[in-house]
């Protein structure tokens, strides 16, 4: 059995960082380039900028939707983590089993029935084109009534990170994104006698392509081979002093994320009211869902990475260390933000060329977005080191507040007022953007320096 990491609360904090970090950048860099391969595909072979626009569409409602489901991983995540630095496995296995039942069950009787009588209702929320409509109702059913593997997959991985190993999910990622890039050619496509399913086949090809890696994981865990081990008595009974520990930390976890993402979606209400609706959401969801996704994708991962160190040392009594650990985590961050940023603000014609769009009405509001982006990388990037920090230490409740904050009434509140005024346009939304995510950064970067955190207390309930 796989002992605990001693490099990960002792010796140099950048090693112990980097030991961490860059297996996560590289799975979140590697697991969203299947997305980005769809809209791709879909933008070179469907031809059709309605259906870019509903697979943004339909995975920004599905992660609107399932959210609380993650906020059990990011709960688990924060004890695992402190429990690792205290070496107790007996309660790591404890709460990663509980975590992975009281998933299943909820993604199989709730999420999924829930979801797919709810489509057309959540689709209405943003206003979207009969054109959208027609692409991302099955495709939004799709996701919603299959994905149980997905989400066992992002347990399991969340449990492996949080004790230590980064590399186990890195090796799991590679082979799902190489899985599920050839099942979206193939689907989307349609070559020889295959029938093309177009953007119903990139939802379809998401949800089979974890099958493997889920197994492979499970097999590892039913082996003794993690650190992640299996308890010693199993049941399908679940254990409600660990869910309440889990929910007390991830249920605000689970807000912000909601926040978030109701405000993305909401957002996309304002883009698709312009009267270049359809034009200014596709180049929203190029831009913003696909293009800007490299830096959250790395951002997302020294997320993480931030969390983990962070709750690790506190767990072996070391808060200094623990500190450093998110300033090494949040300087890391800001590099990466900075090669996308110049990507963006140099390059728009190229990275809008890549789908399908060099020219035209989308092209140019797309440029005119990539601009703000390149602003926004760095405030977004550094916000999720810092608060990656805030939620190892047990803070989960500081981010949601900020989210409601930042995204709810700084973001919409601007748009609201723009569009009574009779000003709103595409360039205001953009502003109102960046706006919001400088907010996001100063709150989350204040309330970590205040240093709080080093005095919150976590054991299970019960």
């Amino acid at each position: 059995m796989r002992e605990f990491d001693e490099e990960l609360v002792s010796g140099n904090i950048f090693r112990s960082v980097w030991k961490l970090a860059w297996p996560v950048i590289l799975l979140q860099l590697i697991s969203g380039i299947h997305g980005f391969v769809d809209h791709l595909l879909v933008g070179n072979f469907v031809k059709d900028y309605a259906a870019n626009a509903a697979i943004g569409v339909s995975w920004q409602l599905f992660l609107v939707m399932m959210v609380f489901i993650a906020s059990l991983f990011n709960g688990m995540g924060i004890l695992l983590a402190r429990y690792s630095g205290r070496k107790d496995k007996e309660t790591v296995n404890r709460i990663a089993y509980q975590v992975f039942l009281a998933s299943a069950y909820i993604v199989l009787f709730v999420a999924a029935p829930l979801g797919y009588f709810l489509t057309p209702h959540l689709i209405d929320i943003t206003k979207a084109s009969p054109e959208i409509r027609a692409y991302a109702q099955p495709y939004l059913r799709v996701l919603f009534t299959c994905s149980l593997p997905l989400f066992m997959t992002f347990a399991l991985n969340s449990a492996f990170q949080a004790t230590g190993d980064p590399r186990t999910p890195l090796k799991l990622g590679i082979l799902t994104t190489l899985i599920n890039v050839v099942l979206s050619y193939i689907l989307i496509t349609g070559p020889g006698p295959i029938p093309a399913f177009g953007a119903l086949g990139a939802a379809i090809g998401t949800v089979i392509a974890p099958l493997p890696s889920l197994a492979i994981a499970i097999s590892l865990v039913m082996r003794h081979k993690m650190i992640v081990g299996v308890p010693e008595k199993l049941t399908l009974g679940l254990d409600f002093a660990v869910i309440k520990s889990v929910a007390k930390l991830g249920i605000p976890t689970g807000i912000q994320a909601v926040l978030l993402n109701a405000g993305g979606v909401l957002l996309m209400r304002y883009i698709a009211s312009l009267e270049i609706g359809t034009v200014a959401l596709a180049a929203y969801v190029i831009c913003y869902s696909q293009l800007f996704s490299f830096v959250t994708w790395a951002s997302f991962g020294l997320r993480a990475s931030s969390a983990t160190i962070l709750g690790q040392n506190l767990g072996a009594g070391k808060p200094a260390r623990a500190r450093r650990g998110v300033y090494v985590t949040t300087f890391m961050s800001m590099i990466w933000a900075g090669a996308f940023a110049t990507l963006y603000w140099t390059a728009p014609g190229f990275l809008m060329g890549l789908f399908n769009y060099p020219e035209g009405d989308v092209f140019l509001i797309g440029k005119d977005l990539l601009h703000y982006l390149a602003g926004s990388a760095f405030f977004v990037a550094a916000a999720l080191a810092i608060t990656g920090g805030l939620q190892g230490a047990g803070d989960t409740k500081t981010p949601m507040y900020v989210a409601f904050l930042s995204q709810i009434v700084v973001l919409l509140g601007i748009c609201e007022v723009l569009e009574r005024m009779g000003q709103l346009t595409s360039t205001w939304i953009w502003t109102a953007v960046l706006i919001s995510h400088i907010t996001r950064f100063l709150c989350t970067a204040v309330v970590f320096e205040r240093g709080k955190w080093i005095h919150i207390k976590m054991d299970l309930e019960g």
